[in-house]
């Protein structure tokens, strides 16, 4: 019976809190949000497969997200607040920004070779298929028969 109540549990807060860690690259901040204990995030990650790939995914969008927001600053400066058009004293931290962006960068360029190892898969299982299909087509004629019906130049 825990295990279905952690599961309820787990569904009320995974969506927020993936959703903050996307926005923030924050897991204290998004856990405080999603109201659910750091270390609960942490074991997860640890023992869901599936919920470490979308923590990574949501972190390689939250730094994608930083780095964009850095990038603004530093070429625009920060508006005071919205009250005028002058461009206010930074306010940001660019220097901490650059730090986490740094410390982080490894762990976001593995995710992202992750990400196209599982598209590069699916292309050689596709690749994979028509080599099948054409090799059934060449057996097929070379037997002297039609192709297999479902199959390109199949009835």
């Amino acid at each position: 019976m825990a295990n279905i109540k952690t599961a309820g549990r787990r569904k009320a807060w995974c969506a927020p809190f993936l959703a903050q860690l996307a926005l923030t690259s924050n897991v204290a901040a998004s856990a405080r949000r999603a109201k659910v204990d750091v270390s609960t995030v942490y074991k997860l990650r640890r023992t869901d497969s599936g919920f470490a790939r979308d923590w990574f995914a949501a972190l390689c969008e939250g730094y994608d997200n930083l780095e964009l927001d850095l990038l603004q600053r530093l070429r625009e400066g920060e508006l005071d607040g919205g009250k005028t058009k002058e461009r206010a004293r930074r306010k940001f931290d660019n220097a901490t920004a650059f730090r986490l962006l740094a410390a982080h960068r490894e762990t976001v360029t593995r995710q992202r070779g992750r990400n196209d190892y599982e598209h590069e898969d699916a292309v050689l299982a596709s690749i994979d298929a028509k080599l099948d299909t054409m090799r059934r087509r060449l057996a097929a004629r070379e037997d002297g028969a039609a192709c297999p019906p479902g199959e390109p130049d199949g009835q």
